[in-house]
């Protein structure tokens, strides 16, 4: 039990951290673990799905490794595993981050400044911000909070709960291995394959507790939960589509529909179509403190997950 009043006070202080500092300018260890990963990929690319596995085996279990390693040395300190656990949380997490940069594109939104907010989108996703009008560019912004409230906070989050500084850091390399092979470039499509399917697969508990939290702290539970429902199955992404459909169902919004990549043109099912409106520059701060809340749920409920089931296993020991 002592371990996991360490996690929670761990994970509590790294969202807190997270909350007050954000993201470092520089020698944030996501940013030394994606230079790692890129010299591993220089060495082992070949044009073949086999190679880009050993490529997310060699990344991301040694990301779970090294979590593992630290956790046991400092595992006969209560105040080390907290301290450890706190530094992990605060170094995945990116709520902070994340809002802070949709704050910025709305507040050039709102200024009227078109050309500075396409300037800060790529920060957020990769649209092309070229091709949006100004409610184009703030449907893309919902839409990036919505799916990284997910990948940056609840799914580091959920790991974490299960597994401690091992699977916060492990959640974080295969997240980020994702963003750099696991799309359909020609250079990346079998080689990313792997990196894309684990991806989806760690994700998934995540997304679906993320779509849950949003149902109950949005302004309109019952919306996300009728959009989850009836949309979520049509994205293509199958943790994506819980996420931004719960999401807009919660700000009575429509998502999805045509967007642009790297130009490449793609048509997604719209989300929520039947109930909401088009999104709109306010709507960003809408989903910023949607998401805010989220995250605060989303700790609060791993880590009583995680102290009642390893409560229930003591007792049928």
């Amino acid at each position: 039990m002592a371990a996991d009043r360490s996690y929670a006070y761990g994970a509590a202080a790294g969202l807190l951290g997270d909350l007050l500092l954000g993201d470092p300018r520089r020698g944030h260890p996501v940013a030394a673990f994606g230079r790692a990963a890129a010299a591993v990929e220089d060495a082992l690319w070949h044009d073949h799905r086999g190679w880009g596995a050993l490529h997310t085996t060699v990344c991301a279990g040694g990301a779970v490794a090294l979590g593992a390693l630290a956790a046991r040395v400092v595992r006969p300190s209560p105040a080390a595993s907290v301290a450890l656990t706190a530094a992990a949380a605060w170094a995945v997490v990116g709520g902070t981050s994340l809002a802070r940069e949709a704050q910025a594109v709305g507040a050039a939104l709102t200024a009227g400044d078109i050309e500075a907010a396409r300037a800060r989108l790529p920060h957020l996703c990769g649209r092309d911000p070229q091709a949006l009008d100004a409610d184009g560019i703030a449907r893309a912004v919902v839409e990036s909070v919505a799916e990284n409230t997910s990948d940056a906070v609840v799914g580091a989050l959920v790991w974490g709960a299960a597994a401690g500084v091992p699977g916060l850091l492990g959640f974080r390399a295969v997240n980020t291995l994702d963003a750099m092979v696991g799309h359909k470039s020609p250079r990346h499509r079998r080689f990313g394959w792997a990196s894309a399917r684990l991806d989806d697969v760690a994700g998934w508990p995540g997304a679906r507790l993320t779509a849950v939290l949003a149902a109950a702290a949005g302004p309109d539970p019952r919306g996300a939960v009728r959009a989850w429902r009836a949309d979520a199955r049509r994205h293509p992404s199958p943790n994506a589509g819980p996420v931004e459909a719960s999401f807009a169902g919660a700000l009575g919004v429509r998502l999805g529909g045509t967007l642009s990549y790297g130009g490449r043109v793609e048509h997604r099912p719209v989300l929520n179509g039947g109930a909401g409106r088009a999104v709109q520059v306010p709507d960003i701060g809408r989903a910023v403190r949607l998401s805010r809340r989220v995250g605060l749920l989303a700790l609060g409920t791993t880590v009583a997950a995680r102290l009642l089931v390893n409560g229930l296993k003591g007792r049928g020991k």
